[in-house]
């Protein structure tokens, strides 16, 4: 039965070095770890101090949990992409349970964990009995998953029990709770692993499937509890997930599952299955962490981010590729001789000799440093795959450079836990100020209120933040907006026809405001029937499928009114010779392309925000704030009808 450990072959290396050699290639996920905390030691002052390092906990802690439960499925030789819609589910299962439906707390938390395990046996079902591959029946529940969630939560993030929502709290005021439910789903895993019957018919499956049926195993119920398990480990990330953002988000965790299957494959694990260890999981997920952690305090591009973790990713299998040919073997179960313990203290003491000298020297290294540089503030953007945003950016970097001030602009890809973690990475960096584009006005709270507490002033731009103190609100009115977009594409069409609503993002407070603005303003006009609503993503491309789509049901509208620029600009390319001709589009944001089209004809109007205005506003009151200067705590930012008439006069 193969087992998850590898050994070097004896003879293969001669003396103190091909010891060493062989140590730390046998231990390549944990010589990678040690390398990079010296290297963010060594390059950032702020990642080696106990705040931080304890940030570093909390970010892995939920890939983490997921990863764990991914070995067991790696280890068997299977893949579970579903891992991370799973987890969404639970957690909304959960908050709608114990708020909508009016369960108690403690049966919620049941049908929460019970939901995650039935998706696991869903999984096991397809897989064993269904004879699907393993990556068809997981991608099939990663959309069904996700598809609930939406359904249940209609879209919109659901308030977290208050009793639960203190997994993401902190004991004594120092320990948090997602590092200890991490270290706990560890232990567990590596129990199952090593001491258990399913966890060794995990490593034969893995090992050789048919040999292991012909030696009496029952692989497909053994399948069966290994992807329930799987589910099990997913909704537990997903509760402890949606306590730290204090609300069931139906789009969180949105591709986590890669970051699991990474964080199992860095820690030594063969996706052709046979290996794999907790302890190689969890040194995996801390190795992405890290990463983050440290790329975000040195200021590094939210775009460079992705191609450096990609690249680690690649170097760390890489690495285990070499330790595999440079001699490892694969002893028999249960083989684990006082030879492999000592090899493995003695790597562990390695590693507290080599902490106390990274502590030591770079608490040389970075002492004394200026402490009156110019001053840092942390922008932390929801998303940079929008123009809308990437014009907030380009006017605070302008802002910025005129008042000298160090910016650091981070990208949350429209992941309200993303989020969480660069605002905590900001909290325990030495920045002046901070400035918010929240994902969610709720999920942000949290993070904001860590950074109240670190006594730094946070700044809200575009959306607000809930239960959380900001000095300032810098936005225009997303309500407002809608409603004068309703108002201009009406009377466009003189009071009366059929329309179509491209909605954003399912769940976004922007979509959810905009939709609210324009479904107001549309009652001083009976005369125009909404015939259709449907979401695109705030996307350009799925602006146009959408669009297509829909014009194959109602090919005689009149107007259709999309919550942003981006999905107005596909629907003009789906209607083609009748855009700004038999019907009239309305878009949202006043972008650069948004703007063109408006002064092309093909787009009616455009509902602008003046986001560079927006990014220069936050700056220029950050700054104010970080300085003890007076700041408003609102300050309205005019939103603007742009039509053909006006828009040569106007700068977005």
């Amino acid at each position: 039965m193969a087992t998850d450990t590898l050994t070097s072959k004896p003879g293969a290396q001669g003396g103190a070095t091909g010891g060493l050699r062989r140590l730390l290639l046998d231990n390549g996920a944990l010589t990678a770890l040690i390398v990079l905390v010296i290297a963010m030691s060594a390059l950032s002052g702020d990642f080696l101090t106990a705040d931080n390092l304890l940030n570093v906990g909390v970010q892995a802690a939920v890939t983490a949990i997921l990863a764990f439960g991914v070995t067991f499925v790696i280890v068997s030789a299977g893949i579970d992409l579903s891992v991370g819609s799973v987890a969404a589910l639970s957690a909304t299962v959960l908050a709608w349970s114990a708020t909508e439906a009016g369960v108690p707390v403690a049966l919620a938390v049941l049908l929460a964990v019970a939901t995650g395990i039935v998706c696991g046996l869903v999984n096991g079902f397809l897989v064993s009995y269904g004879k699907l591959p393993p990556f068809i029946a997981t991608l099939a529940m990663l959309s069904v998953a996700r598809g609930l969630s939406l359904v249940i939560s209609q879209g919109s993030p659901i308030a977290f029990p208050d009793s639960v929502s203190h997994l993401g709290d902190t004991l004594g005021g120092w320990l948090p709770v997602p590092v200890l439910v991490m270290v706990v789903m560890g232990l567990l895993t590596a129990f199952v692993l090593g001491r258990t019957y399913i966890g060794r018919s995990m490593y034969a499956i893995g090992g050789n499937e048919e040999a292991a049926r012909l030696s009496g195993l029952r692989v497909k119920k053994q399948k069966l509890a290994i992807y329930a398990f799987s589910g099990l480990f997913a909704a537990a990330a997903g509760i402890v997930l949606a306590s730290r953002l204090a609300s069931a988000q139906p789009q969180a965790a949105q591709g986590y599952e890669l970051d699991a299957i990474a964080a199992v494959v860095i820690g030594g694990a063969s996706l052709a299955g046979g290996t794999g260890k907790a302890s190689g999981t969890l040194i995996g997920a801390l190795i992405l962490a890290v990463l983050r952690n440290g790329l975000n305090l040195l200021s590094v591009s939210a775009f460079w981010q992705q191609v450096v973790i990609g690249v680690v990713i690649a170097l760390a299998v890489l690495f285990d590729t070499l330790r595999r040919k440079a001699g490892a073997t694969t002893p028999a179960a249960g083989a684990s001789g006082g030879g492999n313990r000592g090899r493995q203290a003695l790597t562990y003491v390695i590693a507290a000799v080599v902490a106390v000298a990274v502590v030591g020297a770079t608490s040389l290294l970075h002492n004394g440093s200026s402490a009156d540089a110019k001053p840092k503030i942390g922008l932390s953007l929801s998303t940079l795959n929008n123009p809308f945003f990437v014009q907030i950016r380009d006017g605070a970097e302008e802002e910025a450079k005129k008042l000298g001030v160090d910016l650091t602009v981070t990208d949350a890809q429209n992941d309200a836990s993303q989020q969480a973690n660069q605002l905590q990475n900001f909290t325990s960096g030495s920045l002046s100020a901070v400035v918010v584009n929240p994902v969610d006005s709720d999920a942000a709270g949290p993070s904001v209120r860590g950074a109240n507490q670190a006594g730094i002033p946070v700044i809200a731009v575009d959306r607000g933040v809930n239960k959380a103190d900001t000095s300032a609100l810098v936005a225009s009115d997303n309500v407002e907006g809608g409603a004068l977009g309703a108002k201009a594409l009406a009377e466009k069409l003189g009071g009366k026809g059929t329309i179509v609503i491209l909605q954003g993002q399912a769940g976004t407070s922007a979509s959810r405001e905009r939709g609210a603005g324009f479904a107001e303003g549309l009652k001083a006009y009976p005369g125009i029937k909404v015939v259709a609503k449907q979401p695109a993503d705030f996307d350009r491309t799925k602006g146009l499928d959408v669009m297509t789509n829909l014009l194959q049901a109602h090919p005689d509208i009149d107007g259709v009114f999309a919550e942003n620029d981006e999905m107005a600009l596909g629907a003009i390319k789906a209607l083609g010779s009748k855009a700004g001709t038999s019907v009239q589009v309305v878009g949202f944001d006043g972008t650069p392309d948004g703007l063109k089209a408006v002064r092309a004809g093909t787009l009616y109007a455009s509902v602008a925000q003046q986001p560079s205005e927006l990014g220069r506003i936050a700056v220029r009151n950050a700054l104010r704030a970080a300085e003890d200067e007076k700041v408003e705590k609102m300050v309205k930012v005019p939103v603007k009808v742009v039509t053909k008439e006006n828009v040569a006069g106007f700068e977005g």
